[in-house]
């Protein structure tokens, strides 16, 4: 096998087998936590542990560190795979733009550097909102207004010009490639710092979900990550950004409505 051929598996194998020690590792935590696949303490002892901050400052969830390393691995389980067309896309390149190795590895490295710096901002946010008593231990809306709030927000940013930019870059980095090409790793970092910030553009929001049905939902982290996958593709990733609106929109009103029907 040719020495170039041999170093793409190498880098691919290693970005994959990245992806799932990230994901083997948040179900790891989880279970660790006694917290089940959509993030609830599975049993009374357990519900005990977590139902006030303020009873135990040394939970992890209740730190800035722990929750930002838990924010750090989250990122990287769930938007990797989200890069997966971005960097085939830099490939695709190299040999027509002088592209490298180095230059893939860089655009890797500053996307993960943007979405590390968005993880140590949400797990402030996170923090904040725990002691303010917006948030419980497990990250999860107090107020079903709050939850249904996020989701008509993050609904509504589905049909916005600030969505489209965003979501255009990251549903067609050749473009952005192209008028803002850098050779090696110093110009692959710069051109992946940019990407990294169109992404936290376009997906932002399904991060703040999480803050709805728990930030420890396995299911909701699964979920995420599946529709964002959508939509980069580039056949149908156009397809799925406005249906998605409309049904986050749908959803906001039931959180509302539907304990109002039920007579809760």
């Amino acid at each position: 096998m040719p020495r170039g051929a041999l170093m793409r598996n190498v880098l691919w194998l290693g970005f994959f087998a990245a992806i799932l020690v990230a994901w083997w590792w948040l179900y790891d935590m989880s279970a660790g936590m006694g917290l089940d696949l959509i993030g609830r303490p599975g049993g009374m002892a357990e519900a005990m542990r977590w139902m006030d901050p303020r009873m135990d400052m040394d939970m992890p969830m209740a730190r800035f560190w722990p929750l930002f390393a838990m924010w750090a691995v989250m990122m990287a389980a769930m938007m990797l795979p989200t890069m997966v067309p971005t960097l085939s896309a830099y490939e695709d390149l190299m040999t027509s733009a002088n592209g490298s190795r180095a230059g893939w590895l860089g655009v890797l490295g500053g996307y993960g550097l943007v979405w590390v710096a968005f993880a140590a901002v949400i797990a402030g946010v996170q923090l904040a909102l725990l002691f303010g008593g917006i948030v419980d231990m497990l990250g999860i809306a107090t107020s079903r207004w709050l939850s249904a709030g996020l989701l008509v927000v993050v609904g509504v940013f589905q049909f916005t010009r600030a969505k489209a930019v965003c979501h255009g870059v990251c549903h067609s980095p050749v473009g952005y490639f192209l008028g803002h090409w850098r050779t090696g790793f110093a110009g692959g970092l710069r051109m992946g710092l940019g990407l990294g910030a169109y992404c936290v553009g376009c997906c932002w929001g399904f991060m703040a979900l999480g803050f709805v049905g728990g930030v420890m939902s396995l299911l909701w982290m699964g979920l995420a990550t599946l529709f964002m996958v959508l939509e980069k593709l580039p056949q149908i990733g156009h397809h799925v950004v406005k249906p998605m609106g409309f049904a986050l929109i749908l959803a906001g009103v039931a959180v509302v409505a539907v304990p109002v029907v039920t007579g809760g």
